[in-house]
């Protein structure tokens, strides 16, 4: 992993990081820290303060601070990723995750994130949250395009067209659940130059003509990817900044996505 992200690190960051005041006195190198917060990623410890005292010489709030400095280089490795890996062909998916900030019991009394965060029910377990929600559009065969953070209240079709804008993808099939349904979803979609499909509820009109097996079996291809997703912490967000959590996120898709294209093109 070292190796990797030296490799990246001399693609991908700026001079204005590589070249700052005082680097050259610096114990670890911003490579090692990148290879640190992905092996901690790939590990899945949940506690930052844990990971220093056992793999790294740095304090937790200087390895912290170091991290934090690191995350416009984490976007920009996440995004030119997306020109390296070929999704020409390649059916999109579009769903979301809940990311929860504190245990279900304490859900009322929350006070981290307040204004960012809110309640929102999680069907899959059953329970309401508070925290985020994280909209994403995925390839077929698992690769994670891109991605945006909302309240864990917004609706899921709420930020399709948002997400779609943000990643444009060459791809222009698209598949989601049962929640994205609607009209002017599709129509404006559609105008994007986008064909979404999404299964009818079983009480809708010509629903076991429409509903095909073969494309309702590759839309749930993403709640396994989100699955694999969720070992690299992405739903274990022990952040307690909004800077914090952001660069916790990026990492996890990052390390995911990397093991990916190690799995792909090895």
């Amino acid at each position: 992993m070292n190796t990797i992200c030296r490799l990246i690190y001399k693609l991908y960051a700026q001079n204005s990081l590589k070249h700052r005041r005082n680097i050259d006195q610096c114990k670890i190198s911003d490579s090692s820290i990148l290879a640190l917060l992905i092996w901690q990623a790939t590990l899945g410890i949940e506690s930052q303060r844990r990971f220093c005292e056992h793999f790294s010489s740095l304090s937790h709030s200087r390895f912290n601070r170091r991290a934090r400095m690191l995350l416009p280089l984490i976007y920009l490795i996440r995004h030119g990723l997306n020109e390296e890996v070929d999704l020409s062909g390649d059916i999109l998916i579009i769903d979301s995750f809940p990311v929860p900030v504190c245990q279900p019991i304490r859900n009322r009394r929350a006070k981290i994130f307040r204004g960012y965060a809110d309640i929102s029910y999680k069907a899959t377990k059953k329970i309401y949250y508070y925290g985020f929600k994280v909209h994403a559009i995925v390839s077929g065969d698992g690769y994670l395009l891109d991605y945006v953070v909302t309240k864990a209240s917004i609706h899921d079709a709420k930020e399709t067209i948002e997400l779609i804008a943000n990643a444009r993808p060459k791809n222009h099939y698209l598949l989601a659940d049962e929640g994205y349904l609607g009209k002017e979803l599709h129509q404006q979609l559609m105008q994007m130059g986008y064909l979404l499909w999404t299964p009818y509820r079983k009480n809708m009109k010509n629903a076991r003509k429409h509903n095909n097996q073969y494309l309702m079996a590759l839309r749930r291809t993403i709640e396994s990817d989100f699955s694999l997703l969720s070992y690299y912490n992405s739903e274990n967000n022990r952040a307690r900044s909004l800077a914090g959590f952001q660069e916790r996120l990026e990492v996890a898709i990052l390390a995911y996505n990397i093991a990916y294209c190690l799995e792909r093109f090895n």
